[in-house]
């Protein structure tokens, strides 16, 4: 199958059930999407002994796509830049402190609690994974994606402090998540012996802070060339230059694309959106990246309720994944509560944030996306199966979920 015929199928898929999510089921558009594609899923599994070509068919169509390159290496860049491109820049300065505390402490402290636990209780369940892929498996599991839930957030009238210290942690966090993966995964690569924590720390650096300085210097030398212009369409289509070719720039000098983006996108929608564009241009720019946005994040969504086909299920791995549920959520609450207890000296907290941040911490596509790059071999199946566990009742129970708590929290009986 070509792949503009699979792209075809896809965005098909995807308007189909975001109009029947909009008409009938009135969920946030992402979560009804994927909903609906594993319902999909466990129909077409149900029924494969009536139709064994359908669902030969599905399985073709869904293993025919690598799910990592297609998150990681085109989707992700652009979700990250249209996220951050719609973050007050004057507000995000106010909870800079909370936020680079979560996304970056928060998350080495998740991956390490997560990797200790489930290497653990693997042990438990008499499966000898090593503590490096266990502390893998924490790395990628711990990157938040509350995106899904924003809108629920804004309905439940959500403080606006603690919005902003929600989405910018997301939108930082992942692409520290990922330094930290590719960090480990080197380090496991290399073998533990033939790699100091220097080293190891160098590499982080490198990848971590030399994204911050290119997304800075991507995000200015943008806003130069859009300040000298005044064409909508010129200029819309330079933000997509931005995005495509800062990506790609980024991972040619071995950097942190994805935090290149969060940078780039704060700058461009701030600095240049209000010094560098006109009002038209403006008004073009928000709702091209606002379509991009809601397009991606649907196809993302869909695309992971359809990895039920071709993810390898047992009911020992089911147990092991309800644990890690538990494990996870119990890794954020101390991730998220450690540093909160440090800050209040400093940093004004909101009622209950240590609740919300905690049960509003979604699991998303780059979970999925990480678990499906590891090499094949080893327990790869067993974490990209309990990955898939944890990211399905992290968006479904804890994203339809989340606004109801808000709700409680704020309005109490």
């Amino acid at each position: 199958m070509t792949f503009y015929n699979t792209l075809s199928i896809v965005i098909v898929l995807a308007a189909a059930f975001g109009y029947i999510n909009y008409r009938y089921l009135k969920l946030p558009n992402t979560i009804g999407i994927m909903l609906m594609s594993l319902a999909a899923s466990l129909i077409l599994i149900a029924t494969s002994w009536i139709h064994p070509a359908l669902f030969n068919k599905s399985i073709m169509l869904i293993s025919s796509v690598n799910f990592y390159n297609l998150l990681m290496k085109v989707m992700l860049s652009f979700l990250l830049f249209g996220g951050s491109i719609h973050i007050n820049a004057a507000n995000l300065k106010k909870q800079a402190i909370p936020v680079l505390t979560f996304s970056t402490i928060g998350v080495i402290l998740s991956t390490f609690i997560v990797g200790i636990l489930f290497f653990l209780i693997a042990g438990l369940f008499k499966l000898q994974i090593n503590f490096i892929e266990c502390l893998l498996f924490g790395a990628l599991i711990s990157p938040t994606d509350p995106i899904a839930v924003l809108g629920i957030l804004r309905e439940a009238n959500i403080p606006q402090s603690l919005e902003i210290k929600i989405t910018g942690e997301s939108l930082f966090n992942d692409g520290v998540a990922v330094v930290i993966f590719i960090s480990i995964f080197d380090i496991m690569q290399a073998g533990t012996e033939n790699i100091s924590v220097t080293n190891a720390l160098l590499l982080f650096l490198k990848e971590a802070v030399g994204g911050l300085l290119f997304g800075t210097v991507l995000g200015y030398a943008g806003f130069m060339v859009l300040k000298s212009i005044d064409n909508y369409k010129v200029e819309s289509m330079i933000t997509l230059a931005m995005v495509m070719g800062g990506y790609l720039l980024a991972d040619k000098l071995h950097i942190s694309g994805p935090l290149a983006m969060v940078v780039a996108g704060i700058i461009t929608g701030n600095k240049s959106r209000r010094d560098g564009m006109s009002n038209t241009t403006r008004d073009y720019v928000d709702k091209l990246w606002e379509m991009i946005d809601e397009t991606l994040n649907a196809i993302l969504f869909l695309f992971i309720g359809l990895q039920m086909l071709v993810i390898p299920f047992n009911m020992l791995v089911f147990w092991l994944g309800i644990i890690s549920i538990i494990i996870v959520l119990a890794s954020r609450f101390i991730s998220v509560a450690i540093p909160i207890n440090f800050l209040l000296f400093k940093t004004p907290f909101e009622k209950k944030s240590t609740t919300i941040l905690t049960w509003g911490g979604l699991r998303g596509g780059i979970s999925v996306a990480l678990a499906l790059s590891l090499p094949p071999g080893g327990y790869k199946e067993v974490i990209v199966s309990v990955t898939y566990i944890i990211v399905l009742f992290s968006i479904t129970v804890q994203g339809l979920t989340i606004g109801k708590l808000v709700k409680k929290i704020n309005h109490p009986k």
